[in-house]
């Protein structure tokens, strides 16, 4: 378990096994429980974290002490309201605040490091289906997950069709695009080039590649915005100062709020795991996996079996997940005979926004889910 982390740990009592054909063994999933499980556990809800995310979904983060990540979506009378549901939020594989990943010690005592092996979304899921069956949680009253979580709520759907009777896919996409691996790549690339990394292999050293995680963050969190928005919070305006100063500092507000952004992350999160997760996300292709178009298969075979009730929403200033993505899953659950519904809200915030305060947003996932 990483210190980082003050939540629950579930031990997988099996050893897990992995896309890649490895076999992950002495597996511990850390998350996060709110409201009470019903006698029939019929009223459990797993929402399911992006990127970065975690699982301190509602409650207070233990190294920023920020409030938890949708603590606006969870909780008492909220859109997701624990009065009426348990709602379980775990930390991926992978991860670092507390489940099993790089950070994690190996069998020999030293960090898995780079020899963790690489996993897939499909992988997360497995995991987080074991700690489901260690809740004693045969049927989820819902899943829902925004991102990479949507990625997450949509393996499970295909892999496990009996396993949710609703399923929220928010701002998400059924596989990452050449632009979606591009952007990824530039931070692998700049946590790489960082000579601290050094292989992987740096946590035992007092220098952490904070520089080339930070460059990666910021690369990265620039797609989770639009253009208007950055338009809109920052303009050109300068930093602290009246006029230009021909130099190199962080003279425009942008360039501050960036490396205020890049400089926390790395607070908070572990480069090695930053290059699996991306990975994980840069893999997923829910298609691929139940046959390529070119072998006969497509989209709609992954959801043949399902018979959950699905919700798609996409925001239309997100262009990293743009709408079509979202509008390529609802016309693959149409040709699957799936019961499915879809909404493209307006917001000024890019692929942030459902992260952020959006009546809308807040009315569909309340009706939705309950």
């Amino acid at each position: 378990m990483s210190p980082n982390s003050t939540s629950p740990v579930f031990a997988l009592p099996h050893p897990l096994p992995l896309d890649s054909g490895q076999v992950l063994e002495g597996c511990e999933i850390a998350y996060e429980t709110y409201g009470t499980l019903a006698p029939d556990a019929g009223n459990a809800v797993l929402v399911c974290h992006a990127l970065t995310g975690d699982q301190y979904l509602a409650s207070p983060h233990p190294i920023t002490g920020k409030p938890g990540w949708w603590e606006r979506m969870v909780g008492p009378g909220k859109p997701i309201d624990t009065n009426r549901h348990f709602v379980i939020c775990a930390n991926v594989i992978g991860s670092c605040m507390g489940s099993t990943g790089p950070a994690s010690f190996a069998p020999d005592g030293a960090p898995h490091a780079m020899r963790f092996p690489v996993i897939t979304i499909r992988d997360m899921v497995r995991g987080l289906v074991a700690l489901l069956d260690g809740l004693g949680i045969a049927r989820l009253h819902a899943v829902v997950g925004g991102s990479m979580g949507g990625m997450q709520a949509l393996s499970l759907a295909a892999n496990w069709p009996d396993r949710a009777a609703r399923v929220l896919v928010i701002a998400s996409t059924a596989r990452h695009s050449a632009q979606n691996i591009a952007f990824h790549e530039v931070g692998r690339q700049a946590i790489m080039a960082d000579p601290a990394w050094a292989e992987g292999d740096y946590y035992a050293a007092e220098a952490k590649p904070d520089n080339g995680l930070a460059v990666a963050r910021m690369a990265a969190h620039i797609t989770y915005l639009s253009e208007a928005g950055l338009t809109e919070k920052f303009g050109r305006r300068l930093q602290n100062r009246d006029a230009k100063g021909f130099g190199f500092d962080a003279e425009f507000q942008v360039e501050s709020y960036l490396r205020y952004q890049g400089s926390g992350f790395t607070r908070r999160f572990d480069a090695n795991s930053y290059l699996y997760i991306t990975r994980a996300m840069d893999y997923f292709d829910l298609a691929e996996e139940f046959g390529a178009e070119e072998h006969g298969g497509k989209l709609a075979d992954a959801f043949a079996g399902s018979t959950a009730r699905f919700c798609l929403v996409s925001f239309d200033t997100d262009w990293l997940y743009p709408t079509a993505e979202s509008r390529h899953i609802v016309h693959a659950l149409n040709a699957a005979g799936a019961k499915v519904s879809f909404v493209e809200l307006s917001a000024p915030h890019g692929h942030d926004s459902f992260l952020l305060e959006h009546d809308q947003l807040n009315r569909v996932v309340k009706g939705f889910v309950e």
